[in-house]
């Protein structure tokens, strides 16, 4: 927000140097972003008449000027200009002048031709190019009227003083004005408020002769509209000093209208539209839903495609204006304009920031109206509009309005304690500067019974409890001159949670066993379900999809890991890496309810994949040193041959007290091909909340055995398709509490092993941690296994 000290001034009388009033400022809490000075070191720069314009002799394209600056004799100055007529008053450089960035004008001679001077464009006067009026961009800057000659341009220009940019913060929208930063300047000085004195005279006719009708179809996103006539318009360039302050303030001239309820907008915060009456079909204004497919040209000749979701103005046939961010070029106000209606409402703030960023239109009246502005505001910047056309002769104000007003916003009351605002704030204040505080905001405080009551102004939508004002004393009392003092209180130790204990013990094990641990995205492509093979009716699909997405790759939250490893693993195979081993950890997404209504459930997962001379047993080993650091035990893996994205047989669930806790296998070859690899691929998705909760961390110790172990291997033939963890199963339940360790040394299938069997044998090793074993006791227990595994699995030793 650009405020121009000079405006300031005319609504509260500060007269300090502009620096110190920029650090008060931002200690009552205003900040003050970047201070600049309107003087770009402009010296003998006057008013000039250009009395002669005569062609010179030797260039075409060159003039020689006859120029009167108020002294006994004229100057001759030589110009390419060809924007200038006799009689203009425009800026005159003399002999001697410095401009902006120190540039110094001398005489000289132009094809033989003395100049004496330079006459001035607004650039070169150091105004910023993006403020000037579009006609006096190119060629010199003419002056609206007759001034003094010889006149320094900056008193002529209000080419002086300093210009502070504050950063409003959204909250408060009161601030985006002038008025609303005089307020807070007032406060913080302790000096009075001059408020704008509005008062329309000479009002002619009435209004029904004009405007039919102003309705509000949808009220949830248009609380009031109010609206004048003013007849007999004249459209034109405005006066200098109006156009001196817009351009100040950051904002380019256009004509007296635009430029009034621009001039108000800066004002009093409140943005207003000017329609062209004429061109509003039906004399009637409907404030409704855009319909579906609707389009409306907007005044920067660019045509935009609306929704049902957008709020519009529009007459009878058609929409005028996208209600908060700009009008329409059909109803736009231009120099054949007679009759205007001056637009002033109050719209949903959340509507009109949607509206805006889905167009991707945003103008300084949607980036006021999106912070829900005081509807009570509305008929005072209308009427404000009214009084400067005419009092500026722009033109005549209609008698009445039309005033449509759904929910009025009265003053709220907010008590607070003086003994607690003293006790939160560390300071000793007196209740009745308290209340002197609360009253230089405009707050109407007064103190009854022991407490402190506010009434709360509309335009304060940000004040709702007493901590509120307790901040709004302090901060105007002077956060510095609170005294620092040591903190009171209970200090507690603080600590991670046991999920992020657990999650960071996890990633250290993972780091140690070789793999490298990734960040992705929680949005994905909808299409990465497809990829992976999921079918139409896998509960993976039923994701959230996002209202406002950076594109359709990132369109929907994810309900897998798996998708996100395979594109971290593809784009390191296409970088030619040969071998990959990756993990993360991170929230999938799954909705409370089809469809979704509320914000869905966030469950922890752990996704490992990897690729590159691995094969399952790689990543099943990886698991089982996982789940033994984390003493997680028990867990079984059964065949699972029905998941899309895995191979058929080389996939298993991983089953723990008959609960599904996880998947782990080779990527199905039709998945590796929807990627793009030619490497087999192996992962293992887990759900890690429930890993979290099986974790025990408590570990037992027990000392080295006494007593010497008796080793016996066995080489067992078997159908091709029993499982390993059958056989194993057996041992370990039947081994008497002797079994010590049972390990898998050979596999083998071939010519010596009839057809459908395969051979496999073990390592068993024996030991009693009480005893010393004999052959005997071992034997019992060795041959009773034997015998289980040929009655239940049909083993026969190998011959």
């Amino acid at each position: 927000m650009l405020v121009p000290i000079k405006w300031l001034k005319e609504y509260v009388n500060v007269d300090i140097d502009t620096k110190e009033l920029a650090d008060k400022l931002t200690m009552s809490g205003s900040h003050v972003d970047s201070i600049e000075k309107m003087d770009k070191g402009i010296e003998k720069v006057v008013v000039g008449k250009i009395e002669k314009i005569e062609e010179h002799p030797n260039v075409d394209k060159l003039v020689i000027t006859t120029i009167n600056v108020g002294e006994e004799e004229n100057l001759q100055i030589v110009t390419g200009a060809d924007n200038i007529n006799e009689g203009d008053y425009v800026p005159v450089a003399l002999v001697g002048a410095k401009l902006p960035g120190n540039f110094k004008i001398k005489k000289s001679k132009l094809r033989k031709v003395d100049s004496y001077g330079m006459l001035c464009s607004a650039n070169e006067l150091g105004i910023n190019e993006n403020v000037i009026p579009k006609e006096q961009k190119d060629g010199i800057f003419i002056l609206d009227k007759q001034y003094q000659l010889g006149e320094d341009i900056k008193e002529t220009l209000g080419l002086y003083g300093e210009v502070i940019d504050f950063e409003i913060t959204p909250n408060r929208p009161d601030c985006l004005s002038i008025v609303g930063m005089a307020r807070e300047t007032a406060a913080t000085f302790n000096k009075e408020l001059k408020y704008p004195s509005i008062s329309i005279k000479n009002e002619e006719d009435d209004i029904s002769k004009y405007l039919n009708d102003i309705q509000i179809k949808d009220t949830d996103l248009c609380n009031r509209y109010y609206g004048k006539v003013i007849k007999d318009v004249t459209v034109k360039a405005s006066p200098m000093w109006l156009q001196r302050k817009l351009m100040e303030a950051g904002v380019r001239p256009i004509n007296n209208i635009v430029d009034i309820t621009n001039y108000v907008m800066l004002e009093l915060g409140q943005p207003l539209h000017a329609f062209d009456l004429d061109k509003v079909q039906g004399k009637k204004v409907v404030v409704r839903r855009a319909k579906k497919d609707e389009k409306i040209i907007t005044l920067d000749d660019t045509e935009r495609e609306l929704d049902e979701s957008m709020l519009v103005i529009a007459d009878e046939k058609q929409p005028i204006a996208v209600a908060g961010v700009m009008g329409g070029l059909d109803s736009e106000v231009t120099e054949s304009t007679k009759t205007i209606l001056i637009e002033s409402a109050n719209f949903n703030g959340k509507s009109v920031r949607l509206t805006s960023r889905s167009l991707g239109l945003r103008t300084d009246a949607s980036s006021r109206y999106e912070k829900d502005l005081d509807p009570n505001l509305s008929q005072e910047v209308c009427d404000r509009v009214c009084q400067l056309i005419a009092e500026t002769g722009a033109g005549t104000v209609v008698k009445g309005a039309i005033d449509r007003y759904k929910v009025k916003s009265d003053k709220r009351k907010i008590s607070v304690n003086p003994q607690r605002v003293n006790r939160l704030l560390g300071v000793k204040i007196e209740t009745g500067e308290m209340v002197n505080i609360l009253n230089t905001l405009n707050l109407h405080a007064s103190y009854l019974d022991g407490e402190i009551v506010a009434n709360i102004p509309s335009f304060r939508q940000d004040l709702n409890l007493e901590a509120d004002l307790i901040e709004e004393i302090g901060r105007i009392y002077g956060f510095d001159k609170i005294k620092p003092t040591n903190l009171v209180g209970t200090l507690t130790k603080g600590e991670k949670t046991y999920l992020r204990s657990i999650e960071d013990k996890t990633k250290d094990i993972l780091t140690s066993l070789g793999l490298n641990e990734i960040t992705t995205y929680s949005f994905i492509s909808p299409k990465s379900y497809d990829k992976i093979n999921l079918p139409e009716y896998s509960t993976k699909r039923n994701y959230v999809e996002l209202k406002n997405p950076l594109g359709e790759d990132y369109s929907v939250m994810r309900t897998t890991l798996i998708p996100n490893m395979m594109e971290v693993l593809t784009k390191n195979y296409n970088h030619g890496v040969d071998r990959a081993w990756a993990y993360e950890i991170g929230n999938i997404f799954i909705p409370k309810s089809a469809p979704v209504v509320s914000v869905p459930y966030e469950v922890r997962n752990l996704c490992i994949g990897m690729y590159g001379d691995v094969d399952f047993f790689d990543i099943k080993g990886t698991v089982d040193k996982l789940f033994d650091r984390l003493g997680i035990t028990g867990y079984e893996y059964f065949r699972e041959e029905n998941h899309n994205t895995f191979h058929p047989g080389r996939t298993a669930n991983i089953i723990k007290n008959n609960t599904l806790i996880g998947i782990i296998g080779e990527i199905h070859p039709d998945v590796l091909e929807n990627y793009g690899m030619k490497e087999r691929v192996y992962v293992l998705e887990l759900d890690f909340n429930t890993i979290t909760a099986l974790t025990s961390l408590k570990r037992k110790y027990k000392e080295l055995p006494k007593y010497p172990a008796i080793t016996r291997d066995i080489a067992l033939v078997l159908d091709k398709e029993t499982l390993v963890k059958d056989i194993e199963k057996i041992i370990w339940e039947n081994g008497k509490d002797i079994v010590e360790e049972v390990n898998l040394f050979d596999v083998y299938e071939g010519s010596q092993i009839p057809e459908g069997k395969k051979s496999i044998a073990y390592s068993i090793k024996y030991r009693s941690h009480s005893k010393t074993l004999t052959d005997g006791e071992v034997s019992k227990v060795h041959e009773n296994v034997l015998g289980l595994l040929r009655d239940k699995l049909g083993a026969e030793l190998r011959k």
